[in-house]
């Protein structure tokens, strides 16, 4: 059971101060343009001071022992920066709009990935609400943000982030915030948030002033110290990470959270703090949803609590991404050289979930799975943030995105891609002068390990690397990219309303198979899909198929068309080109 809220918690009748500092004899509240107060000394390291008459908007910090002042570890807002003083903020000063949301069922979930700094030319809160309607038109059911925790500098992808519980007020207030969520829900459509779980980011990180059991002294990622979850004095930290994941679904309505590097998170306890938020998440909202970014590719985390497992929602499922990187651009190195991008390597891992086995995945529903043939990592991890449509061509991408939205697993979006724009999505910082100095050398060191590329690598210090990762909207308007937008359109109207395409079932249900090395036949109930992937390719298909009812070279999605050869009861599909085409079976008997 949690104790009092961390951070300034506001009512109207009192404002109350509550900090974690185990380690320290003495904390003081100070009150801008008022002085400082000696907190008393709580039970479990805690310190705690309660005020009336304070207002919100009030701004504050702590004093360590005569040292500081520092911002609140849990603050609610950031007004000046993340070096700046803390601000009270009233969680229920804010009126909804909309009733409370039931969610998205994962079986209905189509997730649209996006940065709020680089959505919309302002890259605010309030600008990216403006852009809803177009993603409920689109077909989208969720959007997930980016991290949005305040991060050093004007812009960050979010992964550096160091107030946790603190929307960056680069994107706007927490109200802003709220009305973001508050349009969502209006328009039917859920809100979850990446959070980072992991490590904090290299400046601006004042937990450790605080106390230093934030950190661990025995688990180590690639950001440096992890975070301390297991053994003495963990206990506040596990709160710390729960309270935050509770703040955000109640106090901003998310509808789910993503777990970042799920992997970095080490924790011997018996309850994995991870199993432990998911646990208090569900408890709270039990339509919100959990999801895991992993790459071990392990059953146990999306297993109930009873069965051993972790009890999370669904997991990325990146084996897919790889294995169609690998067929359509011809990726080898690093991770990519796992992959075989044949078209029986993809079908296999369509068929059990993922290639690689960390685990057996059998059983397990496919909307537990999340695939995508673009995110943010598999975009801006890249040396010049080049999107799969930069490096194939269009037909090609045509048919890719087919399969993406056919199959039964939980596809996401990255945004952009469904016009597919010509912006790159590239990795990009703004510390400061000797932190940037780091930070750009390692991205330098990083890809020599990538013999193909010999270019040179973008400083993602450089204010370019952020401005140019701005999706550019107009292209909407350009013949090309409609094209490409339609498609995706009409095939999410196509998952959402064909019963064929309504059951995801289980993997002994799903059918899908290679046909030769250029092709991949899907079969879902009453639907029989082809896709083409590595070009010109003929397909002898079941004698049952009867009417096409969309292929990617209708001229609605190509603006140079190539239409498949198909004679209703000729049994042969014959593609010129890279492409896909959906066919209805002739009688209800198929679908046994």
């Amino acid at each position: 059971m949690l104790s009092s809220p961390i951070g300034a918690t506001f009512t109207p009748d009192s404002t109350t101060f509550r900090v974690w500092a185990p380690d320290r004899r003495r904390v003081d509240v100070v009150l801008e343009g008022t002085g400082s107060v000696p907190m008393t000394r709580c039970r479990g390291g805690y310190y705690s001071a309660t005020f009336s008459g304070l207002s919100p908007g009030t701004l504050y910090w702590f004093r360590l022992d005569g040292e500081g002042p520092f911002p609140d570890p849990a603050s609610r807002f950031q007004p000046r920066g993340v070096h700046g003083p803390s601000m009270v903020v009233d969680p229920a000063q804010y009126v909804w709009n909309s009733q409370p949301f039931p969610g998205v069922s994962l079986s209905d979930l189509v997730l649209y990935e996006l940065h709020v700094g680089a959505f919309t030319e302002e890259g605010t809160f309030r600008a990216a609400a403006e852009k809803l309607d177009y993603l409920r038109e689109l077909g989208i059911t969720a959007v997930e943000l980016m991290p949005i925790a305040d991060f050093p500098g004007r812009w960050n992808w979010g992964y550096d982030g160091v107030a946790p519980f603190a929307p960056a007020r680069c994107y706007g207030t927490p109200d802003d915030l709220r009305a973001f969520v508050d349009r969502a829900h209006e328009l039917g459509i859920a809100v979850l948030l990446d959070v980072v779980y992991n490590h904090f980011g290299p400046d601006g990180a004042y937990q450790g002033l605080f106390s230093r059991s934030y950190f661990s002294k025995r688990h180590r990622n690639a950001w440096g110290d992890g975070l301390h979850f297991d053994g003495r004095n963990s206990a506040a930290v596990r709160e710390y990470f729960v309270q935050n994941a509770l703040r955000w679904v109640r106090e901003y309505r998310f509808d789910g959270l993503r777990l970042d590097a799920v992997h970095a998170v080490r924790d011997d306890s018996r309850r994995h703090i991870l199993a432990e938020v998911a646990r208090a998440v569900h408890s709270f909202n039990p339509h919100a949803l959990v999801i895991a970014e992993d790459a071990r590719n392990l059953a146990f985390l999306v297993q109930p609590e009873t069965e051993g497992g972790w009890g999370l929602d669904a997991v990325w499922a990146d084996d897919f991404h790889h294995q169609m990187r690998r067929a359509l651009a011809g990726d080898s190195e690093s991770y990519f050289r796992h992959f075989d991008g044949s078209m029986r390597g993809i079908a296999q891992t369509a068929k059990l979930g993922w290639f690689r086995m960390g685990s057996d995945p059998r059983g397990l529903a496919y909307p537990r799975f999340l695939y995508s043939i673009q995110n943010h990592d598999q975009i801006g991890n890249r040396a010049k943030g080049d999107r799969l449509h930069h490096s194939i061509s269009h037909a090609a991408y045509r048919a890719a995105t087919t399969l993406l939205l056919m199959l039964p697993q939980t596809p996401l979006l990255f945004m952009g891609q469904e016009w597919a724009a010509t912006t790159p999505f590239l990795f990009f910082t703004d510390h400061h002068e000797e932190l940037g100095r780091l930070v750009t050398e390692g991205r330098r060191r990083e890809f020599q390990q990538f013999g193909s590329f010999s270019g040179e690598v973008p400083d993602p210090q450089s204010p370019e690397m952020f401005y140019s990762s701005k999706l550019r909207w107009q292209e909407l308007n350009q013949e090309a990219h409609s094209v490409t937008h339609r498609l995706y359109r009409d095939l999410l109207a196509l998952r959402r309303r064909h019963l064929s395409l309504r059951d995801p079932g289980c993997s002994p249900h799903l059918t899908i198979e290679a046909s030769g090395e250029e092709a991949i036949l899907l079969r879902r109930g009453l639907l029989l899909i082809a896709v083409a992937l590595r070009g010109a390719a003929e397909i002898d298909l079941p004698a049952s198929c009867g009417e096409l009812i969309l292929s990617t070279e209708d001229s609605a999605y190509a603006v140079d068309p190539q239409p498949p050869v198909y004679r209703q009861g000729s049994n042969q599909l014959c593609f010129r080109r890279a492409g896909a085409a959906i066919l209805e079976c002739r009688s209800a008997e198929d679908q046994a």
